[in-house]
C-alpha cells in the first residue's frame, strides 16, 4: 500500500479506532494494521517477515546475559552468527541471487567457459533491506550488551513491522523505538496537528516536486536519442532533487504518520545539499543508513584505529557494501565505490591540514557547497544510469559537448527544472538558517494556515496525475 493512494487514505482514517483503545490493545491493533499494510503489496511475503521476526526475537532472548548468564561467549557467538546467516541469507537470496548468477555467466562467457543457468524469477520482497537491517541492529546490540532483549513477542513484532517506516525507513534502532512501544503513549492535539502538517509537507515534496521532476529525468535518460551535455547536466541535477524530494518526502510522511499515533521516528535528512565535503554529506543524507553502516560495519572493521591505509580500506569496503545495499546492480556498487574514493580523498587531505578549527564565512561555505554538489551530481549520474554504454555517452556529452538540447529547448528545460528545484532549495536554506527542521510550527496561526493552503492547492493543481512509486521502494 503506497502512501500516495486512496487505499492508504482510507486505511489511515480507519486507524482512528486506535485512539479509543488502551495501550496494549493499541499495540495489537497497530500490529494487525501493519501486517495488513504490508500484505497489501503481496500477502505471500508476510511469512518472510514473520519468520525473520521470530528468529531475531529468540536469538535476542538467548543473547541477553541477564536472562541466560549460563551462555558462554562461544555459544553467544554461534547464536549471533545464526541470526546473521539467516537474515543476510534471506536478503542475499531474494535480492542478489539473480544478479550474481547473471554476473557469473557474463564472466564465464568472456573466458569462453560454457555455463548453463536455470532461469529463476525471484520477486524482491518490498522493504526487505530496511527491516533486515533493523532486526540485525537489535540482535547485535543485545550481543554487545548495549540493549536488553524484549519481554513480549508482540512488542518485538510491532518494532519490526511498524507500518509508517516498514517499507522505506528510517531504519530505527531498538533502543529508540522499542521503549516507545513498551510504554503507554500520551497523544496530544499538538502531536496530531504537527504530524498532519509534516505529512502534508511530505505529500507536496513527493507529488509536486519529485514526480514533476521525474517527467524530465525520464525524458533525458530513457530517450533513444543520445543526450547532449546540457540535457545530461540538467537531467542529473533534476534527478538529484527528485530523489531527495522523493525520499525525504516519504520520510516526512512516515514521521508525520507515526507522530499522529504518538511515536517519534528519527531524522533521516538534514539539508544534505548544503554539505561542503563527503563526510558531512553522509551525516546529512539517509542518516539512519549511514549511522547503521558506521556502527555495525565500519567500526567493527577497525574504523580509523589501525592506521591510514586500513582506514581507507574500511571506508571503501563500507561504501561499496552500502552502495550494493541499494540494489542488485553494478551501478549501485560503483556509486558506493565513487563515494568511498571521495571519503578517502577527504580524509587524506584533511589529515594534512591544521587541526585547529577555522571559522569560514557564509560565502566561502556557499562556494564549497556548490563545488561539492557537482561531485555529488557525478555520483547521482552513476546511480541513475544503469547502462554502461549510456553512462559513457552521458560522460562524453558532459566533457566534449555539444551543449544544446534536442529533447527540449534549453531555456524551457532550465526554467522547468529551476521551478521545481529552487523552492525546495530555498526552503531548506531558510530552515537551516533558522536552525529548525519544522519552522512552520513557530509561525502564527494565520501564517501556518496560509502555508498549508499553498501546499494543499499545490498538490491539487500541480501534483502529477499518475503518481510514481517512491524510488526507495525498490531497495
Amino acid at each position: 500500500m503506497s502512501f500516495i493512494s486512496l487505499p492508504f487514505l482510507l486505511f489511515f482514517c480507519f486507524c482512528a479506532i486506535y485512539f479509543f483503545l488502551p495501550h496494549r490493545k493499541q499495540n495489537h491493533f497497530l500490529l494487525l494494521a501493519s501486517y495488513f499494510f504490508y500484505g497489501w503489496w503481496d500477502w505471500r511475503f508476510l511469512g518472510l517477515i514473520l519468520f525473520s521476526s521470530f528468529v531475531d526475537f529468540y536469538c535476542g532472548s538467548l543473547l541477553d546475559v541477564e536472562r541466560h548468564p549460563e551462555k558462554s561467549q562461544k555459544q553467544r557467538n554461534l547464536i549471533l552468527m545464526f541470526s546473521l546467516v539467516v537474515n543476510l541469507g534471506l536478503l542475499g537470496f531474494f535480492k542478489y541471487f539473480g544478479f550474481f548468477i547473471s554476473s557469473l555467466k557474463v564472466v564465464l562467457e568472456q573466458l569462453s567457459i560454457p555455463f548453463q543457468s536455470t532461469s529463476l524469477e525471484i520477486i524482491l520482497p518490498i522493504g526487505i533491506s530496511f527491516y533486515t537491517f533493523q532486526t540485525l541492529s537489535y540482535t547485535i546490540d543485545v550481543y554487545r550488551k548495549s540493549a536488553r532483549s524484549v519481554d513480549r513477542l508482540d512488542d518485538f513484532f510491532l518494532y519490526v513491522s511498524f507500518f509508517p517506516q516498514l517499507v522505506a525507513g528510517p531504519i530505527e534502532r531498538a533502543t529508540h523505538l522499542l521503549p516507545q512501544i513498551q510504554k503507554e503513549r500520551t497523544i496530544t492535539r499538538e502531536n496530531i496537528s504537527s504530524g498532519l502538517q509534516l505529512m502534508l509537507v511530505g505529500f507536496f515534496k513527493k507529488m509536486v516536486i519529485a514526480d514533476n521532476l521525474a517527467l524530465y529525468v525520464n525524458s533525458v535518460f530513457q530517450s533513444q536519442a543520445q543526450p547532449d551535455g546540457l540535457s545530461v547536466w540538467l537531467g542529473t541535477t533534476a534527478f538529484a532533487f527528485q530523489i531527495y524530494a522523493d525520499f525525504s518526502g516519504y520520510t516526512d510522511i512516515a514521521r508525520g504518520t507515526a507522530r499522529v499515533l504518538g511515536f517519534d521516528l528519527c531524522q533521516n535528512f538534514r539539508f544534505p545539499y548544503f554539505a561542503t565535503n563527503p563526510s558531512e554529506f553522509w551525516q546529512r543524507w539517509h542518516i539512519s543508513l549511514s549511522t547503521w553502516l558506521r556502527d555495525y560495519l565500519y567500526i567493527p572493521l577497525g574504523g580509523n584505529r589501525d592506521g591510514r591505509w586500513r582506514t581507507f580500506r574500511n571506508l571503501m569496503l563500507t561504501m561499496f557494501l552500502g552502495g550494493l545495499w541499494h540494489g542488485a546492480s553494478w551501478n549501485f556498487a560503483v556509486w558506493g565505490i565513487y563515494h568511498g574514493f571521495l571519503l578517502i580523498l577527504f580524509h587524506a587531505f584533511s589529515r594534512k591540514r591544521s587541526q585547529e578549527p577555522r571559522q569560514t564565512s557564509t560565502w566561502v561555505r556557499f562556494v564549497q557547497a556548490f563545488f561539492f554538489f557537482q561531485l555529488i551530481l557525478m555520483g547521482w549520474l552513476i546511480f541513475r544510469v544503469k547502462s554502461y554504454s549510456l553512462f559513457v555517452s552521458c560522460l562524453k556529452s558532459l566533457v566534449f559537448g555539444p551543449w544544446h538540447s534536442p529533447l527540449y529547448p534549453g531555456l524551457s528545460s532550465l526554467l522547468w527544472v529551476s521551478m521545481c528545484c529552487l523552492p525546495l532549495l530555498f526552503f531548506d536554506l531558510y530552515r537551516q538558517r533558522k536552525g529548525l527542521m519544522e519552522p512552520w510550527r513557530t509561525w502564527s496561526p494565520w501564517s501556518q494556515a496560509l502555508f498549508h493552503l499553498i501546499l494543499f492547492y499545490g498538490i491539487v493543481f500541480y501534483g502529477t496525475p499518475h503518481a510514481t512509486f517512491f524510488i526507495y521502494f525498490q531497495f
